[in-house]
């Protein structure tokens, strides 16, 4: 009895479709990775509670060349900010409204390049369920601004908190700054390499039984 033996031509070209594959998913992840891991202006924690006291930091990266030199954060409506904290280095100015209610705070300093700086306050939460959307501005010392205030998945989002009785558990992850979405491309390029290798063995030669 002979084992059948597929063609030379055919195992080449299996081999040669498993290769375009992985190549081909490789480039997906690579143009995916940068996109999420680029750093944006975020407000953590990520989760809270309705009514309660919590004590938030607003995180600025620079991801610039040149110098940060003013941070401006808009407090949403249904929030009311009650105190700051003492960051060295930088002036705060707290603007309110005729009821003297805290609308934004404004900090001025400098923040070099590959730096991050955290501006920690604490807010009293809408006392119901909802989405808090916090704008932040990011003023360089060139004048650009960059304006956090656009949608989940945009170049510049806002940050958003869950405010909720049982935060959603697809949330949690986001708070400790990680989720789904940090790790997920990481894996696809794993798998993308095992594809690859498993591509580039040489076929098992076979002989006649």
């Amino acid at each position: 009895m002979r084992r059948a033996v597929l063609p030379r031509s055919s195992a080449r070209s299996g081999r040669t479709q498993t290769l375009v594959a992985a190549i081909a998913m490789l480039a997906v992840v690579a143009a995916i990775v940068p996109t999420l891991s680029w750093a944006h202006a975020v407000v953590f924690p990520k989760t809270s509670a309705p009514g309660a006291y919590e004590k938030y930091v607003l995180r600025v990266p620079n991801e610039k060349a040149i110098a940060t030199t003013r941070v401006e954060l808009r407090v949403p409506a249904g929030v009311r900010v009650t105190s700051f904290a003492e960051v060295p280095g930088w002036q705060l100015e707290i603007v309110t409204d005729s009821a003297k209610a805290i609308t934004a705070a404004i900090w001025t300093g400098t923040l070099p390049p590959q730096r991050f700086v955290e501006f920690p306050f604490v807010a009293v939460n809408p006392k119901t369920d909802t989405h808090i959307e916090w704008p932040a501005y990011q003023t360089y010392a060139d004048n650009e601004r960059v304006e956090w205030t656009g949608p989940e998945g945009s170049k510049s989002p806002a940050s958003v908190t869950v405010v909720a009785v049982a935060a959603p558990a697809a949330a949690a992850p986001s708070a400790a700054g990680g989720g789904a979405a940090t790790w997920l491309p990481w894996v696809a390029i794993v798998l993308s390499l095992v594809s690859l290798g498993l591509a580039m063995r040489k076929p098992e030669t076979r002989t006649p039984a």
